[in-house]
């Protein structure tokens, strides 16, 4: 016997989940809460949903149809919020290009996604006037600007976008399609090759939006958002669809908050002035904010955030918890969506010290709902959720990416037997915590066996004299890889802690955390920044490339 379907009359109705239906919450329950853009923008929710339906009829206007891609290069405004939601309720795909990368990738992004439509800011006109002549197809250009004034260019220019939308109508009508209709697209960095083409559909963008909303307003963790929370995005808008969360706040009707291009000094102003409640941000900027001279003048206590891109260590996160910023990690990738898991307390550790909470905070997280993680072992079996065993972190959720756009090969390589594989070692804990301990492109793997690159880094930073680390891998004779440690010092400790302090430092800590001795690193190099990626990992590559001598003298000796 099989299973038995429901029985549908003719006439019923097919709720698609689309995101269109988004939009209808806010404008019942708080259609005058506000969308601010840094000093100079404040309007209602009743007003985004007429500059949506204006933004597609100017779009209809100039001849875009269904399943054409619209690329959007801005900073994070309201406009931006405006285009992640008009242009796949037309029925067309948003593509929002990463501004951090260079000229070959805005090219070959631009390239394969088949962009018919550029929205661009007016500081991003330089970039695209360099590659013009390199575009497969000529480009419609729409202006932005927070002026109204065009720059001088030799780009052709159909018209300013503001002034586009007060030409077009206040009504669209938005029509009902396939939920599994494409509605963004976006690329991956990778540490190697070409970037990836990621493509998400209507009902996985809305599934993602219910699941994150699941893990973060229903079951009492902490931190947790409601609708009274003021939301202001600190990743990149372009960045992972700037995480999806502008769909959350939105469906819940909160007051946004958009800052435009990032300045700590604006950030900490408006946090101030709109009460923001709720950021989430990569960990280079949190280690901006959180050391700027007028931070503890700032009063940032109850600001919640949470923390992606880069490992959340322990250090910042006491710094943050000290300055009454309620702080946590989360884990995602380009391919997921991108949430996955937060680091969330459960109603019972909120009594716990702050060392035991700070233990929880930085770990990777706990799976947000209708999300299965696994660590597997190299034949892919799966691994006891003992809190030691490591093997790859494989997962499923019904928002994943269905695999990458226009490359077969690296789609099935990438849902090998039927589960994400994340490309990311780690452990699951007894209480049910994920913990990645690397990348498997940057793990180390010394003697046989797994070191744990961010646990090191974590131990480093607990001196007082550092304010960042960085462990990389680097050849070895006698074990096959061994660590080498990057390390910026903190102001006022530059002439006074020296390579031989932390290693004696690092080998007490190691010692007394119950790791190997073996695990602490045979040099430990002193530089002025970590470079990081455009989306706010540390680049170990460029690392490397900007310290050549550093591997060398650790293989052949002073």
């Amino acid at each position: 016997m099989t299973v038995r379907k429901i029985e549908r009359t003719p006439s019923a109705y097919d709720y698609p989940l689309l995101i269109k239906n988004l939009l209808r919450p806010p404008m019942r329950y708080f259609p005058q809460r506000e969308i601010v853009y840094k000093d100079r923008i404040r309007y209602t929710y009743q007003d985004l949903g007429k500059r949506i339906a204006q933004l597609a009829n100017a779009l209809k206007r100039i001849g875009v149809h269904q399943g054409e891609t619209v690329s959007v290069m801005e900073w994070d405004s309201h406009r931006y919020l405006e285009c992640f939601f008009a242009i796949p309720m037309m029925g067309c795909v948003l593509h929002p290009i990463n501004v951090r990368r260079p000229p070959e990738s805005l090219v070959q992004t631009l390239n394969h996604a088949e962009s018919r439509v550029i929205l661009a800011n007016a500081d991003f006109f330089p970039a695209l006037e360099s590659i013009k002549d390199r575009l497969s197809s000529p480009k419609t250009i729409i202006l932005i600007t927070d002026d109204g004034v065009f720059p001088k260019t030799a780009l052709t220019v159909t018209g300013e976008y503001d002034a586009m939308l007060a030409q077009n109508d206040s009504v669209f009508p938005f029509p009902d399609f396939d939920e599994n209709a494409m509605a963004a697209t976006f690329y991956s960095t990778g540490a190697t090759g070409a970037p990836k083409g990621v493509c998400f559909s209507h009902r996985q963008l809305v599934l993602h939006t219910y699941g994150v909303m699941a893990g973060l307003c229903a079951y009492g963790f902490h931190p947790s958002v409601n609708a009274n929370d003021v939301y202001m995005p600190l990743t990149p808008m372009f960045h992972v669809n700037a995480w999806s969360l502008f769909y959350l706040f939105t469906l819940l009707g909160a007051k946004q908050v958009y800052p435009g291009k990032y300045d700590p000094k604006t950030i900490l102003s408006l946090i101030i002035q709109e009460g923001v409640t709720f950021s989430h941000s990569d960990t280079p900027m949190m280690h901006t904010i959180i050391n700027r001279p007028d931070i503890q003048r700032a009063g940032l206590t109850g600001w919640k955030v949470i923390v992606g891109g880069a490992p959340l260590s322990k250090s910042i996160c006491r710094r943050a918890l000290s300055l009454g910023i309620d702080i946590c990690s989360v884990y995602g990738m380009a391919e997921t969506g991108p949430l996955l898991t937060a680091s969330l307390l459960k109603p019972e550790m909120r009594a716990w010290d702050t060392d035991r909470q700070v233990d929880v905070r930085c770990r990777t997280g706990i799976p947000s709902p209708m999300v299965d993680i696994e660590v597997t072992d190299i034949s892919g079996a799966p691994l006891p959720h003992d809190g030691k065993s490591i093997g790859e972190v494989v997962l499923r959720a019904p928002w994943l990416t269905q695999g990458y756009a226009k490359d077969p090969e690296k789609s099935e390589k990438l849902w090998s037997d039927g589960w994400l594989h994340t490309g990311d070692i780690g452990f699951i804990d007894a209480d049910g915590y994920l913990q990645i301990t690397d990348r498997t492109r940057d793990a180390i793997k010394s003697g046989g066996e797994w070191i744990d690159t961010m646990a090191l880094e974590n131990l480093i930073c607990e001196h007082e004299g550092v304010s960042e680390a960085a462990v990389t891998a680097v050849p070895d004779e006698k074990y096959g890889e061994r660590p080498l440690a990057f390390v910026v010092l903190k102001q006022g400790y530059r002439d006074r802690v020296t390579e031989a302090d932390l290693q004696a430092f690092l080998a007490a800590r190691v010692e007394a955390t119950g790791l190997l001795l073996r695990e602490v690193p045979d040099k430990i190099a002193f530089v002025e920044t970590i470079p990081t990626t455009s989306v706010g990992k540390i680049s170990r590559k460029q690392l490397l490339e900007q310290h050549p001598s550093v591997p060398f003298d650790l293989k052949n000796g002073p």
